[in-house]
């Protein structure tokens, strides 16, 4: 896999600006690999490039294709499908983290996709939370029953979070989208996922971990179950999160002489952090009436979150 660096920075430059971060090559035209078993598109992985103690034993379950719908905006999509070994289904799935195959039982909870935040070929930054993920899916079920297929997508902060959402990952997860859905009748049929905000206080939207399989519970299945997808795309309806600082319930001030200055009808107690224009961290920590920080000439965003549950970036700038 290869990470698209210079069309991340520029996502994050306009998303510091504007808020609204989307997740590189999410229109699948860029693929490495391709006609190899390590075939992946840029930016996102499979099931060669992932970790534990059965990694070596993955199938190529990802591939480029250009079975396309009409009106696309490129000439490919990812295609993924499920394969059968010794009668156990191995779902297809492809994701922006990493998979771990910890266990040759689908459903072990050795068994799961993570943001790797050390390694930027493993995990994808997002700074706010989006109001949903919509994409492009055609989903053939090769099989009986009444399978469906699945997406999921976690914003959390700096940890490497999994999914499945384990105990340990929980608190630090600030909002998911999950849809299962079923086989599409030969067509493609575009989805849409809402985030729900979780009510963990304190936390900072670092990073997005979203994976898509060919069904929604682990193993279950049948060989080929094949899930095309297309145009991927984070949505922010009411401005991701920036708050313009004439908001009458939190505005903010700055001088020289006082630092950063909040007013509001509530109390102001949380987590802040203010960053530049290009994106540059002037300061992270506790939020309160008052900051001492001194910042230069120019854009900045203060991003919060406070104890009530009240989280948004303010855009101010400093004369």
């Amino acid at each position: 896999m290869t990470k698209i660096t210079t069309f991340l920075a520029f996502t994050l430059f306009i998303g510091f600006l504007f808020g609204q971060t989307q997740i590189a090559n999410s229109n699948l035209e860029l693929w490495s690999n391709v006609g190899a078993p390590t075939e992946e598109p840029d930016n996102w992985n499979g099931f060669k490039t992932g970790s534990g103690s059965f990694a070596g034993f993955a199938n190529k379950q990802l591939e480029r294709s250009s079975s396309i719908r009409a009106g696309a905006s490129g000439m490919y999509c990812a295609r993924i499908w499920s394969t059968s070994v010794l009668g156990i289904t191995a779902n297809g799935t492809m994701t922006c983290g990493r998979i771990n195959m910890g266990s040759t039982t689908p459903s072990n909870a050795a068994n799961y996709n993570y943001s790797s935040i050390a390694d930027p070929n493993f995990s994808e930054t997002c700074a706010s939370i989006p109001d949903s993920i919509v994409f492009w899916a055609k989903y053939t079920q090769a099989g009986s029953g009444s399978q469906m297929a699945r997406v999921h997508a976690i914003v959390h902060d700096a940890y490497d979070t999994r999914d499945p959402i384990d105990a340990s990952s929980q608190p630090h997860v600030l909002a998911d989208a999950a849809l299962n859905y079923s086989p599409t009748n030969g067509a493609w049929a575009r989805f849409s996922a809402p985030f729900v905000p979780t009510v963990t206080p304190g936390l900072i939207a670092e990073y997005i971990l979203v994976t898509f399989a060919t069904n929604s519970t682990p193993g279950v299945g049948a060989a080929n179950d094949e899930v095309l997808i297309d145009d991927i795309q984070l949505i922010y309806n009411s401005g991701a999160g920036i708050t313009a600082n004439t908001d009458k319930s939190l505005t903010v001030n700055y001088s020289d002489a006082s630092g950063v200055q909040f007013f509001s009808d509530q109390i102001i107690d949380g987590q802040l952090s203010i960053v530049n224009v290009l994106g540059g961290i002037e300061f992270e920590g506790a939020m309160k009436n008052n900051v001492s920080v001194k910042l230069h000439s120019g854009v900045h965003f203060a991003r919060y979150q406070l104890l009530s549950g009240k989280a948004g970036t303010l855009k101010f700038i400093v004369d």
